[in-house]
């Protein structure tokens, strides 16, 4: 196993391993690929619940904290959870009675990489 720690790469060491959406169109296996993501992020509830998981101090939450931030169900938001989950831009353990949730950075910055307009000249030049 190798002991490098990985390059972190800027904005455009992403434009030239990444294409975005405005250098290059998506190929139909890459759109299949993101299309869940997008849907996943698509519904205001999920966005939210993303939302305060990613903004959590520590880095995650548990779902007795959650449940109560919405005027919904626990089985309601337990299945918005789910499909956060599913489509991979969350992760969660059980502990004891309680699950415990936390973003997948890799996955927001994958989206957040294709959605980024590529730096111009004139953007380096302010």
């Amino acid at each position: 196993m190798s002991k490098q720690k990985p390059e972190v790469l800027g904005r455009a060491g992403a434009a030239e391993c990444c294409p975005t959406l405005l250098t290059a169109p998506l190929d139909e296996e890459q759109a299949a690929e993101l299309a869940p993501l997008f849907k996943a992020l698509g519904d205001p509830v999920r966005l939210r619940l993303l939302s305060l998981i990613a903004s959590r101090q520590g880095g995650e939450i548990c779902v007795c904290e959650l449940t109560p931030a919405f005027d919904l169900s626990q089985p309601t938001v337990s299945h918005h959870l789910k499909l956060l989950r599913q489509a991979g831009l969350i992760d969660c353990e059980r502990r004891g009675t309680w699950v415990y949730y936390w973003l997948r950075p890799e996955m927001t910055d994958r989206l957040a990489a294709i959605l980024t307009r590529p730096a111009t000249a004139a953007d380096t030049a302010s």
